[in-house]
């Protein structure tokens, strides 16, 4: 299976998401949507699949409370990408994009256990 996790290099979430597959020998390459920006079309298509911009943000994190309020509720996917080009750590993370395209946000040990089909 190919897979591609997008994150930051110092998210404590990344890295606990690449430990785990690196654990499992679960082929995998990273990126760091800091330094290699994820383009509009892509985060629009991660929105669509996740069920909307709201599904794809992570409105918990201090990025999004230290927003001004105005900008917190973009109306547009244009809005949204945007304001994620503007603050790349908004998205949830880590963004794990699998090799027919299907898009899961986060990590946790039984959600990778049951995306890649690993008993305890």
């Amino acid at each position: 299976m190919s897979l591609t996790l997008y994150g930051l290099n110092k998210c404590d979430t990344c890295q606990k998401a690449r430990n785990w597959l690196n654990r499992n020998t679960i082929e995998h390459s990273f990126v760091d949507y800091r330094e290699h920006p994820v383009a509009a079309a892509t985060l629009k298509e991660w929105a669509a699949q996740l069920g909307g911009f709201e599904k794809l943000v992570n409105r918990a994190s201090m990025t999004w409370r230290g927003l001004p309020e105005s900008r917190k509720s973009p109306g547009t996917a244009a809005e949204w990408t945007l304001l994620i080009k503007e603050y790349p750590a908004l998205v949830k993370r880590p963004v794990a994009v699998d090799a027919s395209g299907a898009v899961a946000v986060g990590f946790s040990d039984k959600a990778y256990k049951l995306r890649f089909s690993l008993r305890s």
